[in-house]
């Protein structure tokens, strides 16, 4: 982490962690402060093109807002998949939405309004007053808000030499990480023009409205701002040129100030960040003192493709920015600018050096003093030529030299930002450019569903989110190993800080699969149980991302992205980078009962794999109330005192209390299906006869009399916490087997209604492991799909918050409903689907829905 500046404080805390032993926690303390000094400002030859961006499918489900980046691309390589919303319900994450006003503002509409009634544009979302500049705090001194008409006579937006790396310095904020990375954009004209559109100015249809474009967790997202701008004394406050008349770099740090929700928000950060916002790459962290072996292998590939780079010391704990004897600046974000093999003739060898250019965000003096700085005598032994191809300047700019060796020894982190597929035009591929192919899935943490936690927490760490990534073509390398770039990176953080919310420690861990018929379900508790990882992320940490690059073989591979504590709230998104195209998707099971998957193994390659239930329990659950001739059970003739016709009881003449007795019995009854199951069916049916009378039904009240009389017992002899069926629930038992809207059961419905709530009760009471009358959302799952059904994560997440308490616990009459109506909606859809979908009237609809 680096890229401190300017009044402020942030820990650090790495959680290491090998799945098993003690945790490893290191915490450190990162001090940033002070006012960096002016920056000179450069020029640079203005290139880019016209890049056509606009919204993806992002914040509350704005499908109709789609976008493209380069002209459309389908074949980029770059995946989206957003977590879908409930259809047709407003959501409090939509009405909520910090990022909603960004991106309501339409760049068109607003500038033709303004245009047609002469005025100058205020933006109503970010407001020119001291909450737009702090939110913890008020300002120190007074700052004015001004227009660049009202700061100068002929101002522009991007002057006639055009933007570089140069045309930046640094205000009284403490963001050099921001400076660091916008210094690097400026390298790149493609990327520059799209994230900072050159045709705007102060004169052609000017209404005071100026446009930016950031990448902003998985979508391009254009941010309107005006131009009023914080000033003291007529000065510009933060970011500015050393041009008086030049005001790009002031309204793109008001730009990106708004879409972290004010400028005190950028207050502090890592260079890696800001590269990210700029690029929609994704960045690699490297320890300087713990370096790759090929490191300079890793550099020169980010300088092919174009990547952003940065670099930093660790900052000293009791000083602000300390300057080093060797002119290098402490706790201070650094852009490397180039790196290079340099030709080199001396009297004693010749040959090729490798180079690293360096640029210190305040753009002054502090430069690096020792070998290869501005004029020292190194630079004799290089060819004048090579010096030209260089760019070779001794002026006080911050930029600077170093040899290879002496910048690994003298630095101690390393950011790399890989850009994203849509970096590159299609020409600059044809043209012998390189590029990443990349695969994104946005996900969310939820308490007690899929917030498992890492693996030390192991029985519920199989519950986290997971994701299989197929790599199939390794790399142009020799080694047959293909490489592959994990990050996970929380949504929202930064700008939530003044909601208290900080970073989540997060990481993640990476298994091999074993064979495809593990690959369509996500994995169980026994996979992760008995096998060990294959790799992971260098740690858990809490920062807004960690990255980590590994070298595979080609194969079918896991990712678990999860929390260091379980139970966290968050959400992230996982991007996968490989230098070859791979095959990216959730792993998670198609919602549907057992018999549907069964009929439907004929129609897939690899079905999805059952886990095998507990004898006992099979046997208790396919249980039918049927007569089966000694002879055909399993092939096997039973013994002649089975064959015995049992004793006949007249049960139709039983009293109330003596057939309620019966129903318990065959409630309990827990032994394997015997020759006097006819017996046993004679004996229910005249238990049904007695409490329901001669017409042989039962209404909701006359069963909720009859399960509560039998299942309060239940609960009472087998210390079974349980209080009795709702009136509610007893309605939706009977709507599931009421056809013909009778609102009745029959005997025969009550018979299979009979035999769900045995086997439920059966499943219940396994899985209630502490036996505290409650299931865990996480024995939810398990409990389900022993009883038949097999949900996906989004359907169990909205399974688990209409049914559960403030505890994230089911209780068992909860759990009757959630299976009485799972079981009622899907046979409605199964009855009524062709393939995928189904197709409902308005008033079938409603009918299914509500009488359930």
């Amino acid at each position: 982490m680096f890229g401190f500046k300017s009044g402020g404080s942030r820990t650090v805390t790495t959680s290491y962690s090998s799945g098993g032993g003690p945790v490893q926690t290191t915490t450190k303390t990162f001090r940033y402060g002070g006012d960096g000094p002016g920056m000179d400002i450069g020029s640079g030859e203005n290139g880019g093109t016209d890049i056509n961006v606009g919204f993806g499918n992002k914040f509350g489900g704005m499908a109709n807002y789609k976008f493209n980046v380069g002209g459309g691309r389908g074949g980029c390589g770059r995946s989206i998949s957003q977590r879908p919303n409930v259809t047709g319900r407003a959501t409090r994450k939509e009405k909520k939405n910090p990022f909603a006003g960004v991106l309501n503002q339409n760049y068109d509409q607003i500038k033709a309004k303004c245009l047609a009634e002469g005025i100058l544009f205020e933006d109503p979302e970010f407001e020119a007053c001291d909450n737009s500049i702090f939110y913890s705090k008020k300002p120190s001194r007074p700052f004015e808000w001004k227009r660049p008409t009202e700061i100068c006579d002929n101002p522009q937006f991007i002057d006639q030499h055009g933007a570089s790396r140069f045309d930046v310095q640094q205000g009284e904020l403490g963001d050099c990480w921001l400076l660091a990375a916008t210094a690097s954009l400026t390298i790149n004209k493609t990327l520059f023009a799209r994230v900072v559109p050159t045709d705007q100015n102060f004169t052609d249809d000017y209404c005071g409205l100026f446009r930016f474009r950031f990448w902003h967790q998985g979508d391009w997202v254009e941010v309107l701002v005006d131009d009023r701008l914080p000033t003291y004394y007529n000065k510009l406050s933060f970011m500015h040129s050393a041009e008086n008349n030049e005001f790009w770099s002031a309204l793109f740090e008001k730009a990106y100030a708004k879409l972290q929700g004010s400028y005190e928000s950028l207050k502090g950060g890592s260079t890696c960040e800001a590269m990210e916002d700029f690029t929609g790459g994704v960045t690699e962290m490297f320890d300087l003192r713990k370096p790759e072996d090929k490191l300079l292998t890793i550099m020169m590939k980010a300088s092919d493709r174009g990547s952003l780079m940065g670099c930093s010391i660790d900052a000293d704990p009791s000083q602000l920015e300390a300057v080093l004897d060797n002119g290098l600046v402490m706790g201070h974000a650094y852009s490397i600018t180039a790196v290079k093999l340099v030709d080199i003739k001396t009297p004693r060898t010749s040959g090729r050096i490798p180079m690293v250019r360096v640029r210190n965000p305040w753009g002054n003096e502090a430069e690096w003093k020792g070998a290869w700085s501005d004029e020292s005598e190194e630079w004799r032994f290089i060819p004048e030529e090579e010096k030209q191809n260089l760019g070779l300047t001794f002026d006080d700019d911050g930029e600077f030299w170093m040899s290879f060796s002496d910048w690994k020894q003298n630095f101690q982190k390393l950011e790399i930002c890989n850009l994203g597929p849509d970096s590159l035009d299609e020409d600059e591929v044809q043209s012998g450019g390189k590029r990443w192919e990349s695969q994104t899935q946005s996900g969310e943490w939820i308490p007690r569903v899929n917030a498992g936690g890492c693996r030390n927490y192991l029985d519920t760490f199989w519950t986290n989110p997971q994701y299989k990534v197929t790599l199939v073509d390794p790399d142009d390398d020799e080694d047959d190993l293909c490489t592959m770039l994990v990050g996970i990176l929380q949504k929202d953080r930064r700008k939530q800080r003044k909601e208290g919310l900080d970073l989540l420690t997060i990481g993640y861990v990476i298994y091999k699969m074993k064979d495809d018929a593990e690959s369509d379900g996500p994995l169980d508790l026994k996979f992760f149980k008995y096998n060990a990882s294959t790799a992971k992320s260098p740690s858990f940490i809490n920062m807004r991302e960690i990255c980590g690059r590994h070298k595979l073989p080609p194969g079918t591979y896991v990712i678990i992205p999860s929390t260091f504590e379980p139970h966290q709230k968050g959400e992230y998104l996982v991007r996968i980078f490989s230098e070859k195209a791979n095959q990216t998707g959730e792993m998670d099971e198609e919602t549907g009962m057992i018999e549907d998957q069964a009929a439907s193994e004929g129609e897939v390659n690899e079905p999805t794999p059952v886990p095998p239930v507990p004898e006992r329990t099979a046997a208790r659950g396919n249980r039918k109330f049927h007569h089966y001739p000694p002879s055909s059970r399993s092939g096997h003739t039973a013994p002649s005192s089975a064959r015995r016709k049992a004793p006949t009881r007249n049960y139709d003449h039983m009293s109330r209390r003596e057939a309620l007795e019966v129903l318990y019995n065959a409630l309990n009854e827990e032994t394997e299906p015997t020759e006097e199951e006819h017996e046993q069916e004679a004996a229910l049916k005249g238990s049904f006869r007695r409490v329901a009378g001669d017409d042989m039904e039962v209404d909701a009240y006359e069963l909720q009399g009859i399960l509560n009389a039998v299942f309060t017992k239940a609960s009472n002899v087998e210390n079974f916490k349980f209080s009795g069926f709702s009136l509610d629930c007893c309605r939706s038992m009977v709507a599931m087997h009421d056809g013909d809207l009778s609102g009745k059961l029959g005997f025969d419905e009550f018979k299979d209604l009979w035999n769900d709530l045995r086997k439920w009760k059966g499943v219940f009471k396994e899985r209630d492991t502490d036996k505290s009358g409650y299931l865990s959302s996480y024995e939810l799952r398990q409990a389900l799909h022993q009883s038949g059904f097999r949900l996906s994560n989004r359907s169990l997440s909205a399974l688990v918050m209409r049914y559960s308490n403030k505890e994230s616990q089911i209780e068992f009459g909860d759990f009757i409903v959630a299976a009485i109506r799972l079981k009622t909606m899907l046979s409605s859809y199964k009855s009524r689907s062709n393939g995928d979908m189904a197709a409902f009237s308005v008033d079938d609809f409603i009918q299914t829905t509500m009488y359930a």
